[in-house]
């Protein structure tokens, strides 16, 4: 099982070198297919694997191409710390089927709106330009933080799937640059009170964590050097359909 773990590891460093979403997207479907695991105790395996800067190479990769937005990271992971209590919390004390249904609801979302296809469909009638980036006060970076750091304690991930989107809509960031901007942001102990709030409630294995966590830090600097060296086009079309795939699994199997 060790060794299955490890590969899990790798696969989501890769993921979340590529596309800054922090691995639990992968981590929570596969514990549960794979090893076993209730939704609560993949989340909580999840959180706690992304505990530590597992990220860093892949951090200081995107930093000395220069993609990240330090500031912003910074103040995107004081939200994150606030939420992620409340989501964890919400988890605990719902019907775990109708969180891995919310779960799925969410990533088919989360795809859509990547994918961005009502602008496909009115693009021959309506020409849109491509947001550029703007100023945005503090405060937004932080709301920005708090609402992901919920969604993130309920689902047991990292939050970069909604960072990433949100910051190339609402803030006007090239894809690369969200990604690298959002796996800074969970470089820091950000779920560390939702996973407090899933050891208090039995559903912790930490040296399954652990053992993830060595495999996120050697794939993340991989998937950094893929992403850094991959076309913006193919970037948003590789990590939708990624979405799509896991959204229906989570449907099919919770």
């Amino acid at each position: 099982m060790e060794i299955g773990l490890l590969i899990l590891g790798i696969i989501a460093g890769i993921l979340s070198g590529l596309f800054g979403i922090g691995g639990g997207i992968v981590m929570v479907p596969a514990l549960i297919a794979f090893f076993g695991r209730t939704i609560l105790d993949a989340n909580a395996t999840s959180l706690t694997a992304m505990l530590l800067p597992v990220g860093i190479l892949g951090v200081i990769s995107y930093y000395k191409a220069g993609y990240i937005h330090l500031k912003d990271a910074l103040w995107i992971s004081f939200g994150l710390l606030t939420g992620s209590f409340f989501g964890s919390e919400l988890a605990v004390n719902i019907q775990e089927t109708l969180l891995g249904k919310l779960y799925a609801c969410f990533l088919l979302y989360i795809a859509i709106d990547y994918l961005n296809i009502p602008a496909l469909i009115r693009r021959k009638n309506n020409p849109q330009k491509a947001a550029t980036e703007s100023f945005h006060p503090v405060w937004q970076f932080i709301a920005l933080g708090i609402i992901t750091g919920i969604i993130a304690g309920m689902f047991g991930k990292g939050g970069g799937l909604v960072i990433v989107p949100a910051l190339i809509k609402l803030f006007g960031y090239e894809p690369k640059k969200a990604a690298a901007t959002s796996l800074a942001a969970l470089q820091l102990p950000v779920g560390l009170p939702g996973i407090i709030v899933y050891a208090e409630n039995g559903h912790l294995h930490i040296m399954n964590a652990a053992i993830i966590a060595i495999g996120i830090v050697a794939g993340a600097f991989l998937g950094t050097k893929l992403a850094i060296n991959m076309s913006s086009a193919i970037f948003k079309r590789v990590y939708a359909f990624f979405l799509v795939i896991m959204a229906f699994y989570m449907v099919y199997k919770i």
